[in-house]
């Protein structure tokens, strides 16, 4: 009585191993059959690449952008100054007293002044206009102090204490020179968020067309779909090829999505690195990397497989042996 009980178990314990193995070999299968089917009709399956791989690439490509310019203006972001252009009766003393009286508050870590005669000769040199310059009857520049707030004062303390330094009387006009680089990340942050929309929308287009693609082989694979169902065959078992199909036509389009876009960075490096070094500067772009590659492929893989179960579960169902 227990030699069979444990005969039985045995032989439970087998057919279990030979339905795993079964379906680990039917894996294995799909895989190399769907890559081959891929691979014969290499055209059509260069074509859905590539417009796989610009769907993708396209907000990569801005989002590597991004991240350079962002990368780029970090390097700008050294503590704001303010820009305090005096009246014109401002004389130097005046202004060296108003100097003292604001380098006496909490908030300021310092003050330089920086006469209207050193502004014109300093203008002179830099703007290439010396003698256009010198033959002006007087000095249209006016006195100017730099003034540096603390570096825990940020965002609108720094503006609050330029709108008060603007209210004294000796002042004319208070500029906070790093008012255009706020307005830089500002635009920059709603980029990356058109970048977001534009992906989603464009990922989506690579599901639809996928589950296009699908569907077509579905069609064009009718009649075998029958016959598999005819002799016992489940939908999971006939849903399988396809679902590496779709994994096949999404790790290439990721290829050529990755390929395109270090392409592109190649193809600027050249100007941006000249221009870097007018400004002197020795910013370089930063491309993918190998992760980066990498995650392409997964994110194609993943698209692609979504395409395919999308287009699977919708037309498999349909098919059914007469």
């Amino acid at each position: 009585m227990s030699k069979s009980r444990i005969e039985g178990a045995v032989q439970s314990k087998t057919r279990l191993s030979d339905r795993y193995n079964a379906w680990l070999r039917h894996h294995r299968l799909s895989a190399a059959d769907s890559l081959h089917r891929v691979l014969d009709n290499l055209v059509a399956s260069l074509m859905t690449w590539l417009v796989i791989g610009i769907a993708m690439a396209l907000p990569v490509g801005l989002d590597v952008a991004l991240d350079n310019a962002t990368e780029l203006s970090a390097g700008w972001d050294s503590p704001s100054q303010i820009s305090l252009f005096l009246k014109e009766g401002q004389d130097s003393a005046s202004a060296e007293t108003l100097v003292r009286e604001i380098e006496a508050r909490d908030d300021v870590a310092g003050v330089h002044f920086v006469s209207r005669e050193d502004a014109l000769a300093e203008f002179s040199a830099l703007s290439g206009f010396a003698d256009v310059l010198a033959s002006l009857e007087k000095n249209p520049l006016p006195n100017l102090l730099v003034v540096t707030p603390v570096a825990s004062l940020v965002g609108t303390a720094t503006d609050g204490l330029r709108s008060e330094l603007a209210q004294r009387e000796e002042v004319a006009e208070a500029v906070l020179d790093m008012e255009w680089l706020q307005r830089l990340n500002s635009i920059m942050q709603l980029s990356r968020r058109l970048v977001m929309a534009i992906g989603g929308l464009l990922v989506l287009g690579v599901v639809l067309i996928l589950g296009n693609t699908i569907r077509l082989s579905i069609e064009n694979r009718r009649e075998e779909i029958v016959i598999v169902k005819l002799v016992g065959g489940s939908n999971p078992f006939v849903r399988r090829p396809f679902l590496y199909t779709g994994l096949w036509y999404g790790v290439g389009g990721g290829f050529f999505a990755a390929l395109l876009v270090s392409l592109s960075l190649w193809f600027l490096e050249s100007p941006v690195s000249e221009l870097a070094a007018l400004y002197q500067s020795d910013f370089d772009l930063e491309g993918l990397g190998m992760m980066g590659a990498l995650n392409m492929l997964i994110l194609g893989g993943l698209l692609g497989l979504a395409g395919a179960w999308l287009a699977v579960t919708r037309h498999l169902a349909a098919i059914q042996p007469r």
